[in-house]
């Protein structure tokens, strides 16, 4: 199902401009580079849209957010928008703070997004107010499991038709949806939540998957989430006794690297609801 949106990507190498938080920004340019495009990382405002011009995508990531990037964001988000350029939102910690949740309000009023990606409580929390974040981490009470995936998946068509926006919503269980079809995705490994910035290089990916697949925002999203988690399982295989979490982080992005687009179509597991 996958493999077309992954032979684009790596046939036409979008350039991707990403405002995304410090903590990971350096793991986000490689995992770019990883999946066959290129990333510019770029957040003063006197720039943005200059450089959102010349890219293909933009990705905003609020996970260090601050009010200098405030405004970069929405310069960079407003001139995608009128460039006809996908734009993917990390709402991280949306909830978490008072800054975050209003920004990320902004955001969603003003800019135009073609992905909206975050945990369930970020999700909920952008679409009711009623996720429940313990920082940057899905609290367990907003866990999506098989005992509640059908109202889960509801909850992410309803979201997606309100905001116009493909909803991916990743966890043990990864929800893809626009309004009417959802990806119930099933790839990936429980270490990988040690790592901080998985979800960061997700988002990411996301842009330049999109980005190569125009007009196919749901397909193209779907394949970024399944290829993360299964490069998340590729890697796991690798690890022996004396690795952790950051050989397992340089792990990923290899195996995202290594990825062929056969290798993704054959390992994607996933059920369409």
């Amino acid at each position: 199902m996958f493999k077309t949106e992954f032979e684009n990507l790596r046939r036409t190498c979008p350039l991707i401009h990403n405002i995304t938080n410090y903590v990971t920004v350096n793991d986000c340019a490689n995992m770019v580079l990883a999946c066959g495009a290129s990333p510019i990382m770029a957040d003063d405002a006197a720039e943005v849209e200059d450089i959102t011009t010349i890219c293909g995508g933009l990705n905003i990531n609020i996970g260090t957010l601050n009010s200098r990037t405030i405004t970069s964001m929405l310069l960079a988000g407003k001139k995608a928008n009128q460039l006809g350029h996908p734009v993917v939102l990390d709402p991280v910690g949306a909830g978490a703070s008072r800054l975050r949740t209003d920004t990320a309000f902004r955001l969603l009023r003003d800019v135009k997004f073609t992905v909206i990606r975050g945990n369930i409580s970020e999700i909920k929390t952008l679409a009711s107010g009623a996720g429940t974040t313990k920082g940057v981490d899905a609290d367990v009470a907003d866990k999506v499991t098989e005992e509640n995936l059908d109202s889960a998946v509801a909850f992410a068509k309803a979201f997606a038709a309100q905001t116009g926006a493909v909803i991916a919503i990743t966890g043990a269980i990864d929800i893809v949806a626009d309004a009417h079809t959802a990806y119930c995705i099933r790839n990936g490994n429980a270490m990988m939540s040690s790592i901080t910035g998985t979800g960061c290089q997700l988002s990411a990916l996301t842009a330049a998957f999109v980005t190569a697949n125009p007009g196919h925002p749901l397909e193209a999203a779907a394949a970024a989430v399944c290829a993360m988690g299964l490069a998340g399982e590729t890697a796991h295989k690798r690890l022996t006794p004396l690795d952790g979490n950051s050989t397992y982080r340089n792990y990923i992005i290899d195996a995202i690297y290594n990825m062929t687009p056969d290798q993704l179509e054959e390992g994607a597991n996933y059920e369409v609801r």
